[in-house]
């Protein structure tokens, strides 16, 4: 049990259909790389997104409970820009089915980090399929370019020794067969 390698991760997305497209090997040239690796798999970032803009609307603070969405302004394409110190949500190209024995962990490519845009994602629990909500944060004083299409985060799958007593599916979670960009739910 613990971290699987592209060896497993092959076999899921092709037999089990955990991963849906599956580029099988890295994509590199030109890009900001994708597809599978050797303990994980680098996701795309689609090309539809949710682009926080403050100046939208009487938005005063920032409440999960009621997210503003006047303040959120969709934009769909290859290239989307997040303003300085903003954020944008997003989704993954791919499709994830996530076995009812395994957690999904995703981390940001060092690419972007590098750039000063960061990346935030939640566990991918046993049992939950759909595409992943992506959140980018540009912490620059400038604009940044997100590449859709693109890698933007890895996942690596760790498997526990049995299934869960109650996996995402079992909960009947609320996130639970998301599509396109999903903002939060109560």
């Amino acid at each position: 049990m613990g971290l699987k390698p592209d060896s497993w991760i092959r076999k899921m997305a092709l037999e089990e259909q955990m991963i849906d497209p599956f580029v099988d090997g890295q994509i590199r040239n030109g890009v900001i790389s994708y597809g599978l690796s050797s303990y994980g798999y680098d996701i795309r970032v689609a090309h539809d997104f949710k682009v926080f803009t403050a100046g939208m609307g009487d938005l005063a603070v920032v409440d999960p409970k009621h997210l503003a969405t006047r303040a959120l302004v969709d934009f769909e394409g290859d290239v989307c820009i997040i303003p300085p110190n903003s954020f944008a949500l997003a989704r993954s190209l791919e499709y994830i089915r996530m076995p009812s024995n395994v957690l999904g962990a995703v981390l940001g490519k060092s690419t972007y980090a590098r750039c000063g845009i960061v990346t935030n994602f939640t566990p991918l629990e046993p049992g939950w399929h759909g595409h992943i909500t992506i959140e980018i944060s540009n912490t620059t004083p400038l604009p940044a370019k997100i590449y859709a299409n693109e890698g933007i985060a890895q996942v690596l799958f760790l498997e526990g020794d049995e299934p869960c007593d109650v996996s995402y599916a079992d909960k009947q979670g609320k996130y639970q067969g998301q599509q396109g960009v999903v903002l939060p739910r109560l």
